[in-house]
């Protein structure tokens, strides 16, 4: 990273509060799925707050030129709002990582407590993180850890459900990261890293058998679809 860019990057994460933070990630997360402007009702409903709450804040993330924003049209990062998110994301999915592997917390466990560390501002200690955990690419989910200049590895994955019979894939990632999903993937004996075959797939109501391992188990359609695999 060019001296410019990483004094940029100081300064706009210094300068922004846990509140401005919160957002900030929301919108960038949104935008990921979408790829295309994000409403004021889906930030509102993401963050569970009133839309005129998320007005005012979308003002003061505007006025620091952090997205573009204009009313009844959507918002959008700027450059330097989408670099401000990546290292959000980043302190986020790299706490994720330690609490995981050196601290032995369940996937389950992590993401309330990284809520929380990723506001912490010294880059020095999040890169002194990353090194210490030998630079990982994916978090404890197999969502991607941006690198100190916001760069992101993409990984190829698709969804469980696009399977077909016969068909095998290994988890590499989950698209829902409620407890609730991945505390029923541990009692499945589902984890990143399994290989998973279609053993049936049911047409009356899209369920699956598939085997993990030496297991045989049923999941539902919903299930499939919350699975990533390569």
């Amino acid at each position: 990273m060019n001296p410019e860019t990483s004094r940029q990057k100081l300064k706009i994460i210094n300068h922004m509060t846990y509140s401005e933070e919160n957002y900030l990630k929301t919108i960038y997360h949104l935008t990921v799925i979408s790829e295309t402007a994000v409403s004021t009702n889906s930030i509102a409903e993401k963050m569970d707050t009133k839309a005129s709450s998320v007005t005012d804040m979308l003002k003061k993330l505007a006025e620091k030129d952090l997205i573009n924003y204009i009313k009844y049209q959507g918002v959008s990062l700027t450059e330097s709002g989408r670099l401000a998110a990546k290292m959000i994301v980043r302190k986020h999915r790299l706490w994720e990582c330690f609490l995981v592997e050196k601290l032995d917390f369940s996937w389950d466990e992590v993401h309330d407590v990284a809520e929380q560390l990723e506001h912490i501002k010294s880059e020095k200690l999040i890169n002194k993180l990353d090194d210490f955990l030998g630079n990982p690419t994916e978090d404890p989910h197999g969502d991607p850890i941006p690198d100190a200049n916001g760069r992101i590895v993409k990984m190829e994955k698709r969804l469980l459900s696009e399977l077909e019979k016969k068909q095998t894939g290994i988890c590499v990632g989950v698209k829902d990261t409620s407890s609730e999903f991945l505390k029923y993937l541990d009692k499945q004996e589902i984890a990143l890293g399994s290989l998973i075959e279609i053993i049936e797939k049911e047409s009356f109501d899209n369920s699956f058998r598939i085997r993990v391992g030496l297991k045989e188990i049923t999941i539902s359609n919903k299930i499939a679809s919350n699975i990533y695999i390569q």
